[in-house]
């Protein structure tokens, strides 16, 4: 995948097939659009994504910034999906208050080359949103492109959306956020050495550092898979701040990998989160930490063995 994010890269000789949007967790409804790009490199288009870098602090409003994917995230999965060509634009003053048709026409045709503009029913673009797919479609028969405009993807008769995942990781559904993303959700981060006292208890975990722009779900213990070398295994993953053993606010990522001993440090490995089995909680002693751990063990063991029963039904 071509990767570039200047506009002084921005110089495209093939004819492009484009979508754009903020794809912010590339869910079931983004891939609908992705679809149709890819789909059109049978016809000599390249399939190309035109989306934002935007530090996530000035664009996700009551979030704190956090993203449901990463731009490395984004990334790999694109990578991952055959996209040929990824413009991460940045948005600068520039960008911002650049009127509709002049974005189409020195960006989109002068220098993505765009022959064919697939988008969403609600997609807006240009200086303060003020351009959408009526103007994009009138715009199509000016600078001769082939303009596709589809329908949302619905799940359960609403919307699939940014938003909508957010809500429902905000309340650990994880099973609900996989439906709507259409993956499991995971997190992405290097191993870094802890305090060893996962080990000390007879439960060693790997520690990631995940990007403090990443969204994470609710404090508490998960039942996971983690991604090493392109090889999975299956394991149990806390989020939080470790209530019982430290003072802190740090919200950490740790993960016990059974049948997995291995010296992984400094690799970046993901993390995929299948289920919420129960909240971060305080305890009086190591003992009892311990002894819950032990069955939080045994219970995702069973839960990821029906997870794996159910899917091959």
């Amino acid at each position: 995948m071509e990767f570039m994010n200047q506009l002084s890269q921005l110089h495209i000789e093939e004819k492009t097939a484009v979508t754009l949007g903020k794809f912010d967790g590339l869910h079931r409804g983004h891939k609908k659009l992705l679809n149709q790009v890819l789909r059109k490199r049978e016809e000599g288009y390249r399939a190309a994504i035109f989306t934002f870098d935007i530090p996530p602090k000035n664009v996700l409003r009551g979030t704190n910034g956090r993203m449901i994917l990463t731009n490395e995230e984004r990334a790999m999965l694109l990578e991952k999906y055959k996209v040929d060509i990824l413009f991460e634009c940045p948005f600068t003053k520039e960008i911002a208050g650049m009127e509709p048709e002049k974005f189409v026409a020195d960006i989109l045709i002068k220098q993505m080359n765009a022959g064919y503009i697939v988008v969403g029913s609600d997609f807006r673009f240009g200086h303060e949103r003020s351009g959408d797919i009526y103007l994009l479609d009138r715009l199509s028969r000016k600078y001769n492109f082939k303009l596709l405009v589809l329908a949302k993807e619905q799940y359960e008769g609403r919307d699939i959306s940014s938003t909508y995942i957010r809500e429902v990781l905000k309340e650990g559904k994880m099973e609900l956020a996989e439906t709507l993303l259409g993956y499991p959700y995971f997190v992405t981060g290097e191993v870094v050495k802890g305090k060893q006292l996962g080990r000390k208890l007879g439960i060693p975990t790997v520690n990631q550092l995940p990007r403090e722009n990443k969204l994470l779900p609710p404090n508490g213990v998960y039942a996971s898979k983690a991604c090493i070398d392109g090889t999975y295994y299956t394991g149990m993953t806390n989020i939080g701040i470790r209530p019982t053993v430290e003072d802190t606010q740090v919200r950490n990522v740790e993960t016990y990998l059974f049948d997995f001993d291995e010296d992984i440090y400094g690799k970046e490995i993901k993390v995929e989160l299948l289920t919420f089995e129960r909240p971060e909680q305080r305890f009086e002693s190591l003992e009892e930490l311990k002894a819950q751990l032990q069955r939080d063990v045994c219970n995702t063991k069973r839960i990821m063995g029906k997870i794996y029963i159910d899917k091959e039904k």
